[in-house]
């Protein structure tokens, strides 16, 4: 009842940093003395009701980060989404008016940045894998930066737009969405050498050192060969 509650004041657009007890009470036609039996205060059941949605949300994104190259591309080619992804957007949707409400404007910015870390945290070590060593380091960094945000910013845009779509169907544009280059919306695809592209860059000496673990001549012998 408080977690309808929150969702209904800042929908109705209440900042959530300026929700009160009071309010929150009352509209979950609640006494003040129930609310302080669970919570200390606002921030505190805040931080409950966002740490069991992330724990959630958590759960589901290590099973699309599981997903390797080789299936993702037969789904793309079948017209299927990543596994695990639509179970994901399915929870988002169920648990929607609260969730919603955090990612929205009167929402809470700190739970998006977390969302996103848990998303980065979980795919990183997956999408290293194979991964040739030159785009490793700065640029994979940003790489990984984009495509959470990218992706996150899906996410956000499906709420504002009142989940219309289904969790199916955002779950197949999503799926895509990565792998989906400004040319090819207009039939003019760029094809860049990433390896080569990260190699010259890196001779640029525009990331400073290199990581400890790697140096310039096993990068270039991995290259060349």
């Amino acid at each position: 009842m408080l977690r309808r509650a929150l969702a209904e004041l800042v929908s109705d657009g209440e900042d959530v940093n300026a929700v009160t007890v009071a309010a929150l009470t009352e509209r979950a036609g609640l006494t003040r003395r129930t609310f302080y039996t669970h919570y200390r205060d606002i921030p505190d059941f805040i931080e409950q009701v966002e740490a069991n949605i992330l724990d959630e949300i958590r759960a589901r994104i290590a099973r699309v980060a599981a997903a390797d190259l080789a299936s993702l591309y037969r789904n793309i080619e079948e017209l299927e989404p990543a596994p695990g992804s639509v179970e994901l957007l399915a929870y988002l949707k169920r648990d929607g008016a609260v969730i919603g409400a955090l990612l929205g404007p009167g929402g809470d910015p700190a739970f998006v940045q977390r969302i996103m870390d848990i998303a980065r945290d979980t795919v990183a070590d997956r999408m290293k894998t194979g991964i040739f060593p030159g785009v490793l380091g700065a640029f994979f960094d940003y790489y990984l930066a984009y495509v959470v945000a990218a992706e996150m910013g899906i996410v956000q845009r499906w709420f504002a737009r009142g989940l219309r779509e289904t969790p199916e169907t955002m779950a197949r544009i999503m799926t895509v969405a990565a792998f989906v280059r400004p040319g090819d919306l207009y039939g003019k695809p760029i094809d860049i050498n990433v390896p080569e592209y990260g190699m010259k860059l890196m001779g640029l000496n525009l990331f400073g050192p290199l990581d400890d673990a790697t140096d310039d001549a096993d990068i270039k012998e991995d290259f060349n060969g």
